[in-house]
């Protein structure tokens, strides 16, 4: 990393002198970021920023994003900054003369009860703001999984596949058909807006109030207006059969389980047979295979995510509902972050749209289209799953006398009823 975050001297005079308020966002949220690489970006940054913030002559206020599984190692989280785990300068001076493949190696081990270093090197940034709160007025907000907007800019709004989009995104286009979360277990959703308008009304009350010590504002719906992944399930199934994506791989058809067992059977049976299936057909017809390598890349961000969706944790939200009743009547609905508001089916539904609209870029008025698409796909499941039964059942038939005469009898009772049917619509004409 380039020392004094690659800013230009000119750069840095203009930053110290008008500067009043930063808000610190930047940081990698990928989850298997190297270890070494992410302390540099979430931690050693922090620092760097921080000493570039203590120069600031005009600062009033310094507000940190983290996230709320920064200590997800507990399931009660207060609005606290909690000790870290190592003394961040430590561990950025034992691993700089490191080879990575040892760093890769004692990475487990470092981490802990963390999940990934993601999480790990956020919870040591937290401690660095800390360090620095007796210097400069600090506040740090803790968002939970970030999803498209609410109301701001419009319903819906989302420009990436981070987090649930992509997930949403899989399922909307038939690839994903399983998934591994439990159904009760809470989805810590929370828009984008919302994260936005606590964020600056957090760095208004930290300019006019200069609090003591660094206030910590867990930014979830859990606590608050609980929704679960089972909600979210049928929810995003139903938005997306109704407003189906465009060139669907399969009709929309995911579901959760939490068994291990189970969700192993639906790994092969709805994604490796089928993308092994397609993959031989684009050999056949003189294409590149594609199809396994985007399942083997959907199977490691969904495991990434397996953590997050398959327990609940407890957020203390004191110091936003402190906040909350700060503000103004005008102010609450122009920087409105109160998820009490908030419909999630309505959400759910406006988020799915959104990532047809405006990460797929996928016109509205193709819809039409896309039903008959998915039409057509139901209609080749239907022919697939007849030809295989009947073959099936032919393979019993050769081998069982009583299967030959469970067919017979069968096929003679269809006859009958034809029979009868034709009779009938005789007599009636």
């Amino acid at each position: 990393m380039q020392p004094g975050l690659a800013i230009s001297a000119q750069d840095v005079e203009t930053l110290t002198s008008r500067v009043h308020i930063v808000f610190h966002c930047a940081a990698t949220i990928r989850f298997d970021e190297p270890l070494k690489h992410a302390l540099q970006l979430n931690v050693m940054a922090t620092q760097q920023l921080l000493s570039l913030a203590q120069q600031m002559q005009q600062l009033q206020a310094f507000i940190h994003i983290s996230t709320a599984y920064a200590n997800c190692n507990r399931r009660h989280i207060d609005e606290l900054i909690y000790p870290p785990p190592v003394e961040p300068r430590k561990l950025i001076d034992s691993l700089e003369w490191m080879d990575e493949s040892i760093i890769r190696d004692i990475t487990p081990r470092l981490i802990g009860d963390w999940p990934n270093t993601y999480t790990y090197t956020k919870a040591l940034a937290e401690c660095v703001v800390q360090q620095e709160s007796a210097k400069l007025n600090v506040g740090i907000v803790r968002p939970s999984i970030v999803g498209a907007s609410w109301q701001e800019p419009f319903p819906g709004w989302i420009d990436n596949f981070n987090g649930p989009s992509g997930v949403f995104i899989a399922a909307g286009k038939g690839i994903l058909r399983t998934m591994r979360a439990s159904n009760d277990a809470v989805a810590d959703l929370i828009p984008v807006d919302v994260v936005i308008n606590l964020t600056l009304a957090a760095g208004w009350y930290t300019a006019v109030n200069k609090p003591k010590t660094a206030l910590v504002y867990n930014c979830t719906t859990g606590g608050i207006n609980p929704f679960h992944w089972g909600e979210i399930e049928h929810h995003v199934m139903s938005t997306f059969k109704r407003n189906p994506l465009e060139q669907a791989f399969r009709r929309p058809n995911a579901n959760i389980t939490s068994n291990y067992l189970i969700y192993q059977y639906w790994i092969l049976v709805s994604h490796k047979v089928p993308a092994l299936l397609y993959d031989l057909l684009l050999r056949l017809s003189g294409h590149k295979p594609q199809m396994m390598r985007i399942f083997n890349r959907l199977h490691k961000a969904i495991g990434l995510l397996e953590y997050f969706s398959s327990q609940d944790w407890e957020w203390n939200s004191d110091n936003m509902n402190m906040l909350m009743a700060q503000l103004s009547t005008d102010d609450r609905k122009i920087f409105n972050f109160d998820v009490r508001q908030l419909n999630w089916p309505e959400y759910i539904e406006n988020y799915c749209i959104g990532t047809k609209k405006y990460v797929l870029n996928e016109d509205m008025s193709d819809i039409p289209a896309a039903r008959q698409h998915l039409r057509k796909l139901r209609n080749i499941r239907y022919t697939f799953n007849t030809v295989l039964l009947v073959f099936i059942w032919r393979v019993f038939i050769a081998r069982s006398q009583m299967a030959r005469n469970i067919w017979y009898f069968v096929v003679s009772l269809c006859f009958k009823f034809l029979s009868y049917f034709r009779a009938s619509s005789t007599l009636t004409q």
